[in-house]
């Protein structure tokens, strides 16, 4: 399952590709000890079915280990676990849950995500998720960054000012987004979240004005 939908159940900590690949050979292998052990044709009919099933067990592991993508690490700074577990969005809980373990099918980890937010130009292949980034902030907010390496989606279409607005709403409520560029060379950028980024009240949109004439 994708983005888009839940998949009925959840497979964490191992590849599933792997395990099914492992179970063909291992079929396989025992059909061959099977025929080449037996006397007189004893053992045929378990060796026969192992032929049967081994070799497509094994394709199929295949097939899923071609359509597998590996899960990113997440790399917890000081105080990073705390803040996730006090301020985190259930959006955001979501986001680590999928891309912190195998998926199969997808063209990306949050390829639908990242479709939706506009970052995937017509023709071109996805930008690769990399990394999450989990800190806690000087007053123990969490900054929680998602890091893309970006190939054929420039910079300034994730920069875009209308489009950061929309990352604070999509991965919300009351979370500021911003966008950092990490590493020019290999285009690496990151989604920035802090959150809670509750929305500032009357009395201190009236106190930062009166700051900001007093200046």
């Amino acid at each position: 399952m994708n983005n888009a939908g839940e998949p009925p159940f959840e497979i964490r900590g191992f590849s599933l590709g792997n395990l099914v690949v492992a179970l063909g050979v291992l079929v396989t292998v025992a059909s061959f000890a099977d025929y080449l052990g037996s006397e007189g044709g004893e053992g045929l009919n378990i060796s026969g079915l192992g032929f049967v099933y081994g070799i497509p067990i094994f394709l199929a592991g295949a097939a899923l280990k071609y359509a597998e993508i590996e899960p990113v690490p997440c790399i917890v700074g000081s105080g990073g676990d705390e803040a996730f577990e006090k301020h985190a969005t259930e959006i955001i809980k979501k986001v680590k849950q999928d891309v912190t373990r195998h998926r199969y099918g997808d063209e990306a980890h949050m390829d639908t995500s990242i479709k939706k937010l506009g970052l995937v130009v017509p023709g071109k292949s996805y930008p690769q998720l990399q990394e999450l980034r989990q800190e806690a902030t000087d007053d123990g907010r969490l900054k929680f960054t998602m890091i893309w390496q970006s190939l054929d989606t420039p910079y300034k279409m994730w920069a875009d000012e209308n489009r950061i607005k929309k990352y604070a709403t999509y991965f919300g409520p009351n979370v500021d987004a911003d966008v950092v560029k990490v590493d020019a060379e290999q285009r690496l950028v990151g989604i920035q979240l802090i959150t809670p980024g509750a929305p500032k009240t009357v009395e201190s949109e009236s106190k930062e004005a009166s700051q900001a004439a007093s200046a």
